[in-house]
């Protein structure tokens, strides 16, 4: 079933193509022109990731941060690739090559979470 559009769900939508990098709530937060409460940022994400829309990477830090995906759908999520976390500036950012994860027989891959952290290169510089 296809889901309602709202202008909520757009903007949060709009705000994650804009910032070329994973988010957490507060992040997006801050970005809304218009006041929207965690409760509704939270439901908003994790309708996009039920509807492949993006995927959820759990940061060193304990936060949630959310990327655009580029070829999942709803039923399947296809990124198996590794994230890094600035410990500088905090961006969190996907890294493009996908990895190959080997698992013994009749183990089925369901979620995969893999971050990397350090300085990134414009804070590595300083």
């Amino acid at each position: 079933m296809k889901r309602r559009n709202t202008k909520s769900k757009q903007d949060v939508l709009d705000i994650l193509k804009d910032s070329g990098s994973a988010l957490n709530h507060e992040m997006i937060q801050s970005e809304l022109s218009t006041k929207t409460d965690r409760a509704t940022i939270y439901r908003i994400l994790n309708q996009f990731c039920d509807d492949g829309i993006v995927h959820k990477i759990v940061g060193d830090d304990g936060k949630q941060y959310f990327a655009l995906c580029l070829d999942c759908s709803e039923k399947q999520h296809k990124h198996n690739h590794l994230h890094f976390r600035c410990l500088e500036c905090g961006k969190v950012e996907c890294l493009k090559k996908e990895i190959t994860i080997s698992l013994p027989k009749d183990y089925t891959l369901e979620n995969f979470n893999g971050l990397i952290s350090g300085k990134c290169n414009k804070c590595s510089k300083n």
